[in-house]
């Protein structure tokens, strides 16, 4: 039987029908596709002549009963900002009732008691639902790492599940879409266009991969397996989990072939169905929610002299290392606020980043801000259109890069604290709390870094205001009013009196450049100077700091893992680059002796 025959045979089993006309009327299909369904249900036994159904019939419903359903809740929800660290996305509430509630209430009403809710980040806000409902609650704990293919896979981690509803946490339907019976499998879609989507629903109703050039439809993200379909999933998620595969895929991508999906389309069409993604969806449909309290957009409303209402278009941007910053528009101007991180507090001094954005306004060097609280870390800058960073590995933009920062460092600007790095080594390393370092020999590297330190003191130059962080993504290229390009350095937070050439190593370490590529960028700042090539001693100084600040970032990064936080190939770089970095030193230290 086809899902047309299915749907016929499940809409009669359910209530009793006088005319095709009406079947037609009520299922979405045509007439003519519902006189063939009942004609071949007719043939295989499945209903009689007065087309009702046959005991063959009631035999097959009463296998097809749903039995379970698996809740997704661990992931962070960032596109909620800027209430996204506040309130886990299946807490938020629309006319007065949480969107994991009303979900768990519908699934109960066609008589699901088997209900598992996956949840990671603000778990604690979940664990409630034990008592008021008899859910099971299960833990991903590397929902930081993973995407929901490894949050299903807590959920099969207790077994095998038969007939069974897979469905995200952030969705309120306005008419339950959940049926005691289903006759197959099925992945819900939505009638309408989705410039997100990379699937259509066709006229056989298989949700087939679109073009390049074309829009897909909205997929709702509800699914359901009959016992031999969740079977089949559950093989696919603990052979892939199991091997740590696919761990930034939804798991959807493992019911998709190269072409189309394997499980057909079921389009809702019974009733609303809101998925709330960001603030303003949330905003847009109950303009009452208790969620809608944000101390961030009260900040922007005060600073801005607006009303919170007008604070439109709110749009997360590239999470970054430290912050989580969004854009938003007001009256028509861009701006963009940041948000300190996760652990954030305890690695940055507002106090002493206000201090460096005094010392350094209207010199052209930086996004002014607009405001700056040195409590919170709180800012707020223009929006920048057209912009892009510095590609390290372009010679032009190399080029002006170091321009800029040989200029910013002549000016030889003066603040009142300094950047301490064997300070700052030794602090991230306190914040580990108790931890040791997951780097089996790290006390090794960390007495051959600090054997650095007295050269290092030795051949320091005058300090200055130094960036620190004067990294190719803080390096902004954009186009003024008057159509010329501008370059400016952005992300102060780090910013302090020191020796100016940490800047030429932190730029190194954190483009990842090899050893020659790091050499290439020396000389081509010491020629930016106007001096030509760097001289022995100040190249064998500059590998001493690649070699303690690859520690510095190294230790971090340790520290922000602690958080969930995790940074890839770059933790283990910067790690490396404490001991290759170490051995170049010695050995150019060495030579000019």
């Amino acid at each position: 039987m086809n899902t047309f025959e299915l749907d016929v045979l499940n809409m009669l089993l359910t209530a009793p029908y006088d005319s095709q006309r009406r079947l037609a009327q009520e299922s979405g299909l045509s007439l003519g596709a519902v006189n063939k369904a009942v004609q071949n249900l007719r043939k295989s036994g499945m209903l009689d002549d007065c087309m009702r159904p046959t005991q063959n019939a009631r035999s097959l419903w009463m296998e097809s009963r749903t039995r379970c359903a698996v809740i997704l809740a661990a992931g962070f929800g960032m596109r909620m900002v800027p209430i996204h660290t506040e309130v886990s996305k299946g807490m938020l509430e629309i006319r007065g009732e949480k969107l994991i509630e009303r979900l768990i209430r519908q699934l109960q009403e066609i008589g699901i008691r088997d209900i598992t809710v996956v949840c990671g980040f603000m778990k604690e806000a979940y664990e409630y639902l034990i008592d008021a409902f008899g859910v099971k609650i299960a833990v991903s704990s590397d929902y930081a790492q993973t995407n929901n293919l490894y949050s299903l896979a807590k959920a099969f981690s207790r077994g095998k599940k038969e007939n069974l509803y897979i469905l995200p946490c952030d969705l309120w339907f306005e008419i339950n879409p959940f049926r005691e019976y289903e006759l197959y499998s099925w992945y819900m879609m939505a009638p309408e266009q989705d410039a997100e989507s990379v699937f259509r629903v066709n006229r056989k109703r298989e949700i087939v991969r679109i073009r390049a050039e074309e829009t897909g439809d909205r997929m709702i993200g509800v699914c359901y397996l009959t016992k031999e379909d969740a079977d089949q999933l559950y093989e696919k998620v603990v052979r892939v989990t199991s091997a740590k595969e696919m761990k930034e895929d939804f798991w959807e991508e493992l019911l998709t072939g190269t072409k189309k999906m394997t499980v057909p389309a079921r389009v809702y069409r019974e009733g609303r169905v809101i998925e709330i993604n960001t603030y303003e969806q949330l905003r847009n449909e109950d303009s009452d929610s208790m969620h809608l309290h944000s101390d961030a957009l009260e900040t922007i409303a005060k600073a801005l002299d607006t009303d919170v209402s007008r604070i439109r278009e709110i749009e997360i941007l590239k999470k970054g290392m430290t912050n989580r910053s969004f854009r938003f528009s007001v009256d028509g101007q861009r701006y963009i606020m940041r948000i300190p991180g996760e652990g954030t507090d305890q690695l940055i001094n507002r106090q002493q980043e206000a201090d460096v954005f005094r010392t350094i306004r209207g010199l052209g060097l930086c996004d002014d801000p607009v405001y700056i609280n040195p409590e919170n870390g709180y800012k707020i800058t223009k929006f920048l259109p057209d912009v892009r960073v510095c590609d390290p590995f372009s010679r032009e933009d190399l080029e002006k890069c170091m321009r800029k920062l040989v200029q910013f460092h002549e000016m030889r600007l003066k603040v009142s604290h300094p950047f301490d790095i064997f300070g700052q080594i030794a602090f991230y390393e306190s914040l580990w709390e108790g931890n040791s370092s997951v780097y089996p020999d790290y006390e090794e590297t960390k007495r051959n870094v600090y054997s650095l330190k007295p050269f290092v003191e030795k051949k320091a130059g005058e300090k200055c205001l130094t960036h620190i962080d004067a990294v190719p993504d803080n390096f902004l290229f954009y186009t003024d009013e008057n159509g010329k390009e501008q370059l400016q350095l952005t992300d102060w937070e780090y910013a302090g009196m020191q020796d100016p050439h940490v800047d030429i190593a932190m730029f190194c370490i954190y483009s990842l450049y090899e050893k020659q590529e790091a050499d290439d960028l020396i000389d081509l700042y010491f020629s930016c100077c106007g001096e030509g090539k760097c001289n022995a001693e100040t190249r064998a100084k500059i590998y001493c700091y690649i070699a303690m600040c690859g520690l510095l970032w190294s230790n971090w990064c340790e520290y922000k893992r602690l958080f969930g936080v995790e940074f890839g190939e770059y933790s283990l770089r910067q790690y490396r680059y404490a001991k290759d970095f170490y051995r170049f030193a010695v050995q150019q230290m060495k030579e000019t002796e």
